[in-house]
């Protein structure tokens, strides 16, 4: 018979029902034991008993029995758990260690979680320290005390608290917590946390805080406000030093490497290849439009109205690129959200295209007196908006799951695309319903 289906002892079963059941109080009383009574109570409870419990556990307490859980069953926590959940956890462990738990992974899953572990170079989260002690708001005196003593922390002067969502709710002070009895609650010494920021807002707004409030630490949270790390004033000295550096090195120039002074040849070699692909992609372009060279000379009014099917297609489809693209960078989506990202571009497009066929439609009828011309750019308006609204979602997926830096590149093959498409849809259909036209 399969282990798995043999009746727990009434102890474990016990335990394994009060994780289930009480979280939030077993993440308390595992906060307390030292890292080797955790380890041994939680190393036989399956996947899902431990993720619903590491999202409760503070993070020093949590770091350390990751650490110490076997490495194939610590492996397994860090792919099953939230993405969210598992690289914060990731980032706050060595680098070596880290690298190490992505081996056990997945190939996919590992490459996923080392992108949401990092951070945008101008970003507060490369600023930050993840090393960060915090605890439930509800965990009393006594019970902060012994975990204290169990982490063996020192240069430690305050506590952040979170609540039971493990949301930052305030802060205490360790000389409040010194002088207060030992059954009362954390909550009840906490101070609320004035300032913050969050993980991917620019670290020039970091910068500005801590210098304009003299803060010793600034916390930094993600987009649900629960607490990724701080950021300390030597952080702040190191982050100046490199904007420094950063602001000569890219006032003046498309690149980084680029400086005001360098030479001619230089500035050649970091532009011109990118002149060269918006060359190809406007040679693409007009090919399409060659292949109706024939409609248009029979029917002039086409080439009046080629830029504005182009040019809507291009607007709609850079709106969704701008949304998918800050959606990546804020990682409220990945890779594998394609499909839903995809549906609700399409719909948009759709909707939108039928919304501007009716407004173009009408105009170029009392333009123009044709009901075949406006039904050729109305229909143009439709095909052509959905297939750029699409195109803006799908190029930057594309683009970051094949490895490449969307932010390079996607503008300029989604121009591409978009053009075709607006130049396609519109003389595609107008020669296809060529008998509507009178000849010009």
């Amino acid at each position: 018979m399969d282990n798995s289906a043999k009746p727990l002892p009434p102890i474990d079963a016990l335990n394994r029902a009060f994780i289930l059941n009480y979280t939030n109080d077993a993440a308390r009383c595992i906060s307390v034991m030292s890292t080797d009574e955790a380890v041994e109570a939680l190393k036989d409870e399956p996947a899902h008993v431990l993720i619903q419990l590491f999202e409760k556990l503070n993070h020093g307490v949590a770091d350390s029995i990751l650490c110490a859980l076997p490495e194939a069953q610590a492996a397994s926590l860090l792919s099953q758990m939230d993405a969210g959940t598992s690289s914060a956890l990731l980032s706050r462990m060595d680098e070596d260690l880290r690298d190490h738990y992505f081996s056990l992974m997945d190939e996919r899953i590992a490459r996923e979680l080392k992108e949401l572990s990092e951070y945008p170079a101008d970003s507060a989260g490369r600023m930050m320290q993840t090393k960060v002690i915090a605890f439930n708001e509800n965990t009393t005196v006594d019970e902060t005390l012994t975990c204290l003593r169990n982490q063996k922390t020192q240069s430690l002067r305050y506590l952040y608290l979170l609540n039971n969502s493990m949301q930052l709710s305030g802060q205490v002070d360790l000389q409040r917590i010194a002088l207060a009895s030992g059954d009362q609650a954390l909550s009840t010494l906490s101070l609320p946390v004035e300032f913050y920021i969050q993980a991917l807002d620019m670290k020039d707004s970091a910068i500005e805080q801590i210098k304009k409030h003299h803060l010793e630490a600034l916390p930094v949270v993600d987009i649900d406000f629960k607490l990724l790390g701080t950021i300390e004033g030597r952080g702040m000295i190191d982050a100046l030093r490199e904007d420094l550096v950063s602001n000569m090195q890219t006032m003046v120039g498309v690149s980084k490497e680029e400086r005001a002074l360098s030479s001619s040849w230089f500035a050649v070699k970091k532009r011109l290849p990118w002149l060269q692909v918006n060359l190809l992609t406007a040679f693409l372009a007009a090919a399409v439009v060659g292949m109706f060279e024939g409609t248009i000379a029979k029917y002039t009014a086409l080439a009046i109205l080629l830029p504005i099917a182009a040019g809507q297609s291009g607007n709609t489809g850079a709106q969704a690129l701008a949304v998918t693209m800050r959606g990546l960078t804020l990682r409220e989506i990945t890779v594998r959200h394609w499909f839903r990202v995809l549906s609700k571009e399409a719909g948009a497009g759709l909707l939108n295209g039928l919304a501007t066929a009716l407004t173009c439609g009408l105009g170029v009828f009392l333009w123009s007196r044709s009901y075949g011309l406006s039904l050729i750019i109305a229909l143009a308006m439709i095909s052509s908006m959905t297939i750029a609204a699409v195109s803006g979602a799908l190029v930057p997926i594309v683009l970051k799951r094949i490895g490449q830096d969307p932010a390079l590149s996607s503008s300029i093959i989604l121009t591409t695309i978009t053009d075709i498409a607006g130049f396609m849809s519109f003389l595609g259909i107008a020669t296809l319903l060529s008998g509507m036209l009178a000849a010009s």
